[in-house]
């Protein structure tokens, strides 16, 4: 196949060097978990964006808060479990846990006090310029404190559980993990007294004014529909006085608690899998403080006591000036104002699925890439569905990682158990943060007759696959889908991923063998096609690298393009280097963490990173070699990190199709790389720039592009992108 993307027609090796370079040299790479903090830096520049519509622009102050939550949860407590184990050792990269520890408490403050600067001197006055106005305490008039202590009384504070802390009946209480607080000093008349009330997350924690009270305020009737909203714990703390009467109310705190929820299993030695990890949730909220954030009114002294009772250092506290803990900005998405949020998507079928043509028949006919959420995800749940009710149908297997609730694919396989249809669902309990809701799942899938698998000891099944097996007039013959996202109909509309319907018989043959490993006692380890963690995916992916620099070598055009969430293993960044010190130019479009230092002298010339945030999620994985012209494509579910190759059950998949690489190698990477709005480029010191179109062009978004395009619409690059 003739190659669409460019490929470099310098033949000549780099100039040879004196001695060779080390390319383990802990200056050649990137501290994997201060990468991810720039990776939040870049959404929180989205949140800075004037040119996002406003509501979109609060969207991503929530998130930079729920990814910080998450990364204090995991990254940050599993280095503070490493410390407490006595472990402090150098990573690739040089650094110790501790060190890393002490730079991450740094960055994450310059952060959030970032975060906090957009909202209050960007954000909430372009809203108010909207008829919007989250407001202060101290900014409300009587009329509208008188009705919202009206409220208080009614809604608030019958919910509320003051707790005296620090005497003999009363010890401090536990604080349970991402929840606010209220610290209260107060006086007895006869000593100092202390209280903790916990804002409750079941109200809203903005607060809206009723209509009558804030037209008598700051609106100044421009808007027909004004909303108003005053943050909880500030109406909380403006009556917290009816808490404790008969006190008096000397100082009233905010804070937040994020604790540990990197609870690891015991596998081998786990009898029951369902029940450890029912066992393990009920733990999570006993996890150690991995951060503490706290009101900047807080004295020193108020704060050392706090964080003493919390047992968390000085390292792991954050001080700000601002309200804790944004996610909850996610719910101004609710307000009617399309004007203000991006335009609603309207996902396509591909014209091989056009309405009314059988599904079955089509990808007997042909393969079919999909692209979400630009694509539809309604193809991937008709091919479950329609197979439930399908008589030919003698079997349906499928993993389930991350689902969602009120799932239409996994009700359908519910349905699916009948005397004639084997159902076979392999549910992983150890998917962070959704393992009780899958825990319900198979509960559910089990109460139907279902085989309910729960993955292997030691590893998370983390592979997107789905196999039908099918009685045609000419033989049985396998229905598969193979992804690189969850089969969850929700994020599928916010997660950009790919999928492949095919029935290759081939894939078909090697799709059952894995099913046979995740099911059963297989351990097979020569697959051809497919390429499966943790059996083959690291030598393949080696070995096809290798070929790219064998190429490179005999004087012949090379090039790989890989595209993932994050690229963090050690002997995969040394292979790339190699690549690029052999002549192979290599572009890497990574959403998220990069441990690579891109163009260092002698070492990373010919690579170039890109990352991609915007309004989708950057999701799919997509690899390209070229092969000296025989260009080959893999799509799956494995970043280039030990745990995906290593510990994960993973399925990378070649595109054999003509018509699907060149969709993915002009329509998806080929556009990517063309962006110069949404796209930023890693620098040699680890820092990220943005991508600016030359002089003579306009500004191009990827993701813009493939709202109004298919795949199939994209066309060769006129240009090699800079930097190749």
């Amino acid at each position: 196949m003739d190659s669409k993307v460019e490929t470099s027609t310098q033949t000549t090796e780099p100039a040879a060097v004196a001695e060779p370079l080390d390319l383990t040299d802990p200056s050649l790479y990137i501290n994997h978990q201060l990468s991810w903090l720039d990776f939040n830096e870049r959404v929180l520049e989205e949140a800075e964006d004037q040119s996002q519509p406003l509501l979109e622009r609060a969207k991503f102050l929530a998130i930079v808060t729920t990814n910080s939550d998450e990364f204090f949860m995991t990254r940050v407590a599993g280095l503070r479990q490493a410390l407490a184990a006595g472990t402090d050792s150098r990573g690739d990269d040089g650094m110790t846990a501790s060190e890393v520890l002490t730079e991450i408490n740094q960055r994450a403050q310059v952060l959030s006090e970032r975060q906090l600067r957009c909202l209050r001197d960007e954000v909430i006055p372009a809203l108010a310029r909207e008829g919007i106005y989250l407001l202060g305490y101290d900014q409300l008039t009587e009329c509208q404190r008188a009705a919202l202590a009206d409220y208080f009384r009614r809604e608030i504070f019958p919910v509320l559980t003051p707790l005296a802390v620090e005497d003999p009946g009363h010890p401090f209480p536990f604080i349970s993990n991402q929840s606010l607080s209220l610290f209260v000093i107060l006086d007895d008349g006869a000593a100092e007294r202390l209280a903790r009330v916990k804002v409750p997350g079941t109200l809203p924690r903005l607060v809206p004014i009723p209509q009558a009270a804030a037209q008598s305020g700051l609106v100044d009737g421009r808007h027909h529909q004004q909303h108003c909203f005053v943050w909880l714990e500030q109406v909380i703390t403006a009556n917290i006085h009816l808490l404790f009467p008969g006190m008096r109310i000397l100082a009233t705190y905010p804070f937040r608690v994020v604790r540990n929820a990197d609870l690891e299993i015991e596998e081998d030695e786990a009898a029951d899998l369902l029940a450890d990890v029912e066992e393990m949730l009920r733990q999570r909220p006993f996890g150690f403080v991995a951060c503490l954030t706290v009101d900047r009114s807080m004295p020193p002294d108020r704060l050392a006591w706090l964080a003493d009772r919390l047992e968390v250092g000085v390292d792991a506290t954050l001080v700000l000036d601002g309200p804790l803990g944004l996610a909850d900005l996610i719910g101004l998405l609710q307000i009617d104002r399309p004007d203000l949020k991006d335009p609603p998507l309207v996902p396509r079928l591909p014209a091989a699925l056009a309405d009314g043509v059988d599904l079955f028949d089509v990808m007997r006919r042909q393969d079919v890439l999909l692209h979400h959420p630009y694509d539809s995800f309604q193809p991937v749940i008709e091919l479950i569905t329609s197979a439930t009710h399908n008589p030919s149908v003698l079997a349906i297997k499928q993993t389930l990682y991350r689902v969602g609730r009120n799932s239409p694919i996994v009700n359908a396989l519910g349905e699916a158990r009948d005397d004639d249809t084997q159902v076979a669902v392999l549910v992983e309990l150890k998917a962070r943060f959704d393992e009780e809701n899958n825990i319900g799942w198979a509960q559910a899938l089990e109460a139907t007759g279902v085989h309910v698998a729960y993955g292997l000891p030691g590893l998370k099944t983390h592979c997107k696959l789905a196999l039908v097996v099918r009685r045609d007039p000419d033989g049985l013959r396998r229905y598969l889908h193979l992804g690189t996202g969850n089969y969850n109909d929700g994020t599928a509309r916010v997660y950009a991923d790919l999928g492949l319907l095919t029935c290759r018989s081939d894939l078909g043959e090697e799709a059952s063998e894995v099913f046979n490993f995740l099911t059963g006692y297989s351990r097979k380890r020569d697959y051809e096609t497919l390429l499966v963690s943790p059996v083959t995916t690291r030598e393949r992916m080696v070995g096809l690298i290798e070929r790219e620099i064998d190429h490179a070598r005999r004087a012949a055009p090379a090039r790989l393009i890989f595209k993932m969430n994050q690229l963090t293993d050690g002997p995969m960044i040394r292979c790339l280097y190699r690549a690029s010190q052999a002549g192979v130019d290599v572009d890497l479009l990574i959403r998220g963490v990069c441990c690579l230092r891109p163009g260092v002298p002698g070492v990373s010339e010919r690579i170039r990173v890109i990352s991609i945030v915007g309004r989708f999620l950057e999701h799919s994985r997509a690899y390209y070699f070229h092969n000296g012209g025989d260009e080959e494509i893999y799509l799956g579910s494995a970043d280039l990190m030990p745990r995906n190759l290593d510990r994960r059950v993973e399925i990378v998949f070649p595109l054999d199709d003509p018509t699907s690489r060149a969709q993915v190698r002009d329509g998806l990477l080929g556009v990517q790389l063309r962006d110069t709005v949404k796209a930023r480029e890693l620098q040699p010191d680890g820092s990220y720039r943005r991508v600016h179109p030359a002089p003579d062009e306009a500004p191009f978004d990827s993701q813009a592009w493939f709202l109004a395009h298919g795949l199939d619409e994209a066309r060769p690059s006129e240009r090699r992108p800079e930097g190749c």
